[in-house]
């Protein structure tokens, strides 16, 4: 069997070397060509919650050959169907795209690709790029879990093996509800990542200041409103229940919603929000197929999104170089 983490920077960087560290046999493509020097030269160097480097298979995307039973798609949603397309080509005819994305794209990919081979995971951890060959993971060790489901009633016949190379890293959920699952990551980057890239900061300080933390309660709460709308239900995110302990229709419910919030992030109070290195990279980020998805849904369903609206609006001004990343922006969301 064939594995490859394609898009391998901070996220597929650590998970290959965990994967790697186990024993697993899996390429990293990336097609940064000085950190595929640097994974070939030194080997992944992971820091922060945890400290370790490791050798592994590192290769530039113009490398590729053969084809692939698994890959693992890590690349940002805007350039998903050139790169599907591509990878295509290197899909082995029983294989699988295992796309770790944010937002929703298993849909897109499913048309490409075909449905059955298409496996979603949600992915509960967090990381940053230092330098080449350098990852930060900022989650906790306990924290590194996988939630892996398929969108159509048939399982590719690969998901055992996704299944347990992704368990050399962490737990792993199999969902039947996956598009609760898919909601359950959504609401965490429209709420926390959203606004670590309004802010230019991290999880924990958009948590912890009180100004911010109510919007990230408002965001929360039209995530869970648009998909009560659309009926879907939410699943619970390392065995939290988030719409039991974050949703209210009252003052009190509301109050101890809004003291649970910096508890509930605790575990990824150093994250940074991809979103918000793409930002300090000079790149466009992903925030329409985040927050942008939660308003096209709730636009449909004629549920009003002004919080996501306004992370959409304020980060794609930041992104034009009208505005900075910084907690001046909190004055540019609607009174709460």
């Amino acid at each position: 069997m064939r594995a490859a983490i394609y898009g391998a920077g901070s996220l597929g960087t650590i998970l290959g070397a965990f994967i790697a560290r186990k024993g697993g046999k899996i390429d990293l493509i990336n097609h940064n060509q000085a950190h595929v020097k640097a994974l070939q030269e030194h080997g992944a160097h992971v820091v922060g919650t945890v400290d370790f480097v490791q050798s592994v298979n590192a290769y530039t995307d113009a490398e590729m050959s053969g084809t692939y039973d698994l890959l693992f798609l890590m690349t940002k949603q805007q350039r998903n169907p050139e790169i599907v397309s591509f990878l295509k080509t290197y899909l082995a005819d029983d294989g699988v795209i295992v796309t770790l994305q944010n937002g929703l794209p298993e849909p897109g990919i499913a048309e490409i690709v075909g449905e059955k081979r298409v496996l979603g995971c949600t992915v509960a951890w967090g990381a940053t790029m230092l330098e080449p060959g350098v990852c930060e993971l900022t989650s906790a060790p306990e924290a590194l879990t996988f939630s892996l489901g398929s969108i159509g009633k048939e399982r590719n016949p690969h998901f055992n093996e996704v299944k347990e190379l992704l368990e050399m890293m962490g737990p792993v959920d199999v969902e039947e509800n996956f598009i609760g699952t898919r909601w359950s990551k959504l609401l965490i980057n429209a709420s926390f990542s959203g606004m670590s890239a309004v802010l230019g900061t991290t999880f924990g300080k958009a948590a912890g200041n009180r100004a911010s933390r109510k919007i990230v309660q408002a965001i929360i709460k039209e995530c869970i409103d648009v998909c009560a709308a659309g009926g879907i239900r939410i699943e619970p995110v390392q065995g939290k229940d988030i719409v039991k302990l974050l949703d209210y229709h009252g003052p009190v419910k509301k109050a101890l919603s809004y003291m649970i919030i910096p508890l509930a992030i605790r575990k990824h109070a150093k994250l940074k929000a991809s979103m918000l290195q793409d930002i300090e990279h000079g790149k466009k980020t992903e925030v329409d197929a985040i927050n942008g998805s939660v308003c096209a849904f709730g636009r449909k369903l004629g549920v009003k999104t002004p919080m996501n609206d306004a992370v959409v609006s304020i980060i794609h001004r930041i992104e034009s170089g009208e505005l900075q990343a910084s907690f001046t922006n909190l004055d540019l969301f609607p009174a709460l």
